[in-house]
């Protein structure tokens, strides 16, 4: 294991940070995707914890929703999305953090964002003493979670402004998601303004608003600052995505 992923791990580990590292021969390509890296990631939920130490093993799982669409953060999404399909579901209550994980490419010349998450780019290079390079979203990417669409309702979502979101607050069949003014239980959802806890609502909000039956869901844009990076990164995701007649 890289030096790198040894720091981190002792620091961030259990928690939301996914290393991306190079292969060892005896990984699986199952586990992989046939890739010459592997993600690790150790959970902190006790309930995760739990299970990992009930066997001495890993788990290798995708995540409990259908690909591309919105993330569960509790025990009831997991039975809207997949229903009988799924025998059981171990209840942990409501996501800690709510967005993934951010993922960090350690298998390269210098460490690289997968996925902006929890763990901000700030963190990892006070922890590494090194510059973390950024972000990009592709369509043929190392890992799923940076796909330029994902993570999207079926309802077709657009972000906005907060000066063009409240110019188009009355558009028939619209619903809004603002986090700077109230909305009215009708016409949406209002999420805190601070990041942490606007990321921990936003996957149950946006289940919420997609599940009414909207012609089109308004979504205010969260600020430009390092602490909303994984959020504002969502956003871009789902918004890119959204829609019925998504392929994601």
């Amino acid at each position: 294991m890289p030096e790198a992923a040894r720091v981190l791990a002792a620091r961030y580990w259990p928690g939301p940070l996914t290393l991306v590292l190079p292969r060892a021969a005896q990984v699986l390509d199952a586990v992989t995707g046939g890739q010459d890296t592997v993600a690790l990631r150790m959970p902190a939920h006790p309930l995760a914890r739990a299970v990992l130490d009930a066997f001495g093993g890993a788990l290798a799982a995708p995540s409990a929703n259908r690909f591309g669409r919105i993330s569960p953060t509790r025990p009831e999404h997991v039975h809207a999305e997949f229903g009988d399909a799924v025998p059981c579901v171990l209840d942990g209550g409501p996501c800690a953090v709510g967005i993934e994980s951010t993922i960090l490419d350690l298998s390269g010349a210098a460490p690289r964002i997968l996925r902006p998450g929890a763990i901000t780019r700030a963190m990892l290079e006070a922890a590494l003493g090194v510059v973390v390079a950024e972000h990009a979203a592709v369509d043929s990417p190392r890992v799923s979670g940076s796909l330029a669409t994902h993570y999207a309702p079926r309802t077709p979502l657009r972000l906005l402004d907060r000066e063009e979101l409240l110019a188009q607050a009355q558009e028939p069949g619209a619903l809004l998601l603002s986090h700077s003014f109230d909305v009215s239980p009708e016409a949406g959802l209002r999420l805190p303004a601070n990041a942490a806890a606007y990321a921990r609502a936003l996957y149950a909000a946006l289940r919420d608003l997609d599940a009414r039956g909207a012609r089109m869901l308004l979504v205010e844009q969260v600020p430009d600052a390092p602490a909303w990076a994984g959020v504002r990164d969502r956003l871009a995701r789902a918004a890119a995505g959204a829609g019925a007649g998504s392929t994601t």
